[in-house]
């Protein structure tokens, strides 16, 4: 299969997808809310995966019957508590052959892009924290989801910026799966995240692998046989 003749973007998630997801990760969002009212609060939302920043904060405001004028201010203390954590060391571990399989597709001529729920600060300092080289990702096409509540407004843009190209979305969750459909990018599936392979089978996805290193094989031969988007 050539797999130069057509523009080529991989769309990363990140939690769960290039990184691991954290093995005791509390709840940032919740306890941003709580920074922003000044008061303890009781928690109301769990850990949703696959949702955005924006979506989630605003699941937590609306939890606790809070204007909405609040997010602005939540989201702020979102960032901080994750520059706080990074502070203190606490630093998220690659997804088994990630790194290496960006590289690769890099070496392909392949663009390196995110699709994900999180800001870009946020995703800058979760991939660099794990050790990946941020000049490895195309920020130009990436997509984040802190003005998104829903998934579909991020894979939305990217549709649109990415028309006529070979696009993929590559995730861990059946929410990256939908959000990729609602569009027409396909999906493609690892099961480094909360779901495993059988589960993700039922999705969309046009392969679904185990890992970037047991399937880093199948992964780049079911991107190159992708068409262009329409």
């Amino acid at each position: 299969m050539e797999h130069h003749t057509v523009p080529t973007t991989v769309l990363w998630d990140i939690d769960g997808t290039l990184v691991l997801n954290a093995a005791s990760p509390g709840n940032l969002y919740h306890l941003a809310v709580e920074r922003a009212v000044g008061r303890d609060l009781v928690l109301k939302v769990g850990h949703q995966h696959g949702r955005t920043d924006a979506g989630l904060i605003a699941d937590h405001v609306r939890a606790h019957d809070l204007d909405d004028a609040l997010i602005p201010t939540v989201s702020r203390h979102l960032r901080d508590l994750t520059d706080e954590r990074y502070g203190r060391g606490e630093r998220r571990s690659p997804a088994p052959g990630a790194a290496a399989l960006v590289r690769r597709f890099a070496g392909l001529g392949w663009r390196n892009g995110l699709l994900t729920g999180n800001s870009e600060h946020r995703a800058r300092v979760k991939l660099g924290g794990a050790g990946f080289d941020l000049g490895a990702f195309d920020w130009e096409h990436s997509y984040f989801g802190d003005a998104e509540v829903e998934r579909t407004g991020v894979t939305g843009r990217a549709a649109a910026a990415l028309s006529g190209e070979r696009a993929v979305i590559v995730g861990d969750t059946p929410r990256d799966g939908e959000a990729a459909d609602a569009v027409g990018i396909p999906f493609v599936a690892v099961a480094t995240g909360v779901y495993e392979v059988d589960a993700l089978r039922g999705t969309s996805a046009v392969c679904v692998a185990r890992d970037c290193v047991q399937d880093a094989r199948l992964l780049e031969e079911a991107i190159a046989a992708l068409p262009p988007l329409r």
